[in-house]
């Protein structure tokens, strides 16, 4: 492969088509079916997969076919299969390639010149909802193929799986693997685009993922609320007690999460890769953060920082119910005090049982006789990466000096694909190449998301690289990929970098 004709054709196709794509897609409001339960009737949906499938059968692949793929009830699935370049000799080895297009929510707190559905371009950055989380995985995917194309850099056979559910914890997409098994075939290499990193200097490969459970927490004291003057010291208020049942689950002063059963050893090779982002990181691990004035980070070690976000369980109150907004809060003893809970749990935890432990943590002997309930909504465990093959090791460093400058780094990510964990299991002895823009102050999911143009480049560039090199090791027998074989189905998780 010539990295420089690889170069110019894929920068040329993100300016010509992909970013004017991009900002098309980025005015859908295709929200993900956890926000938008009405997502069939109100269209969007159909709307970006009639997009970015559109798009793609416009591209002029020999072979290639560009199919939606609809199981009753769920969301659908774009499915894209395109065969090994001609005179290939990689039999029946295949290169797995995995994206999304559903959206988080609008979220407050946009600048006000920018929006969730309004797609501005300042500099290198298009900002709006979902262009980098991650609706440029099928058009960096396809601008990674049609760069070897155009250069007849011989390629093993090709699939592109663009689901629409993983923002709500990939819950359809097992299914559609079951479906597809035969289709999909034996890959031995599993790229997905829906990951971080760390920074927009070098390409990064997550080394992990965390797993995810939570559900919404209600404390009930009264059947409707009541005079605070009357009740206060004699009816104990529904938040002290939510406040003391936290506490079994987190230390208030430290973060800590406190029951053992949250908690792994963590390997030895991981706390190695800790140590070496947080120095190649330095500060921009915390710094990255819109912090208000004066607020720090929970500790000074960035290394140890690296491994809190990544390794060790931590909980996040990313709801409330119950408590009316300030501006309409009179004097009453509330009936009682709801919050949406999301426990971050390590990438080898059991998170089906994570959950059930916690549901039992939470709602065992209520203080007073409150009534207490738990209601678990997702538990999607993490995912740890197999050692990198030496192919695939040689490959991304090559990639990432050639694109980048820098050498690639390793990291693992605070969120959750639970599709990974779902493809390890379905596939065992498939290497991964995880990846991704999601970069600092992008903030997916959250405020002012953007996606930086030159990352997409680079990453679609260092892909087609490693899509090359893995003809070769395939070739040369250094690949080993398996028919899918069964796994249990993902429940709940999130989208990555939640």
């Amino acid at each position: 492969m010539d990295a420089n004709l690889t170069r110019s054709d894929v920068s040329a196709r993100w300016d010509e088509e992909i970013v004017p794509q991009l900002v098309e897609y980025i005015k859908i409001p295709n929200k993900s079916p956890m926000f938008d339960k009405d997502w069939a009737a109100h269209g969007f949906m159909d709307q970006a997969v009639a997009q970015l499938s559109g798009w793609a059968k416009t591209k002029a692949i020999e072979g290639m076919t560009v199919e939606v793929v609809r199981l009753e009830g769920r969301t659908p699935l774009i499915f894209i299969d395109i065969p090994a370049s001609k005179d290939a000799k990689s039999g029946d080895d295949c290169v797995l390639l995995y994206g999304h297009l559903d959206k988080q929510p609008e979220m407050t707190g946009w600048a006000e010149h920018l929006g969730p559905w309004k797609p501005v371009i300042e500099g290198d950055k298009l900002y709006g909802r979902g262009g980098a989380d991650d609706g440029y995985a099928i058009f960096g995917s396809l601008a990674a193929i049609l760069a070897l194309k155009a250069q007849k850099t011989p390629h093993a056979r090709c699939v592109v799986l663009i689901e629409a559910c993983e923002e709500s914890g990939s819950y359809d997409l097992p299914y559609y693997v079951d479906h597809l098994a035969a289709r999909i075939g034996k890959p031995s290499l599993i790229v997905c685009l829906d990951s971080g990193c760390g920074n927009y200097d070098q390409l990064w490969l997550t080394t992990s993922l965390r797993g995810l459970t939570g559900g919404n927490l209600t404390v009930r004291v009264l059947e409707e609320g009541v005079h605070s003057g009357d009740a206060s010291g004699v009816v104990a208020s529904s938040f002290r007690i939510l406040r003391k049942i936290l506490s079994r689950l987190e230390d208030q002063d430290t973060g800590k999460i406190v029951p053992r059963e949250f908690q792994v050893e963590i390997p030895a090779q991981r706390i190695e890769q800790a140590k070496q982002a947080a120095k190649v990181l330095g500060d921009a691990v915390y710094s990255k953060f819109p912090w208000v004035e004066g607020m720090q980070p929970i500790s000074r070690d960035d290394a140890e920082l690296v491994l809190n976000r990544t390794w060790r369980p931590a909980l996040a109150i990313t709801g409330v119910g119950g408590i009316p907004a300030l501006d309409s809060a009179g004097n009453v003893l509330r009936p009682f005090t709801a919050v949406k809970l999301s426990l971050r749990v390590p990438p080898t935890l059991d998170a089906v049982k994570a959950g059930a432990e916690l549901k039992a943590l939470l709602e065992k002997d209520p203080p007073y006789g409150a009534k207490v309930t738990f209601d678990l909504e997702k538990a999607g465990s993490g995912w740890n990466a197999p050692a990198l093959a030496p192919w695939l090791e040689q490959s991304v460093d090559a990639a990432s000096k050639e694109f980048f400058g820098p050498p690639p780094a390793y990291m693992g990510e605070g969120g959750s694909i639970p599709f990974m964990g779902m493809l390890g299991e379905k596939f065992p002895g498939a290497q991964f190449l995880i990846t991704g823009v999601l970069g600092p102050h992008s903030n997916a999911h959250g405020p002012n998301e953007f996606i930086h143009i030159p990352t997409g480049k680079r990453v679609s560039m260092c892909v087609a690289k490693v899509i090359a090199d893995h003809y070769v090791a395939s070739v040369a027998g250094l690949t080993r990929g398996v028919a899918a074989t069964h796994a249990h189905t993902v429940k709940g998780g999130d989208g990555c970098c939640d």
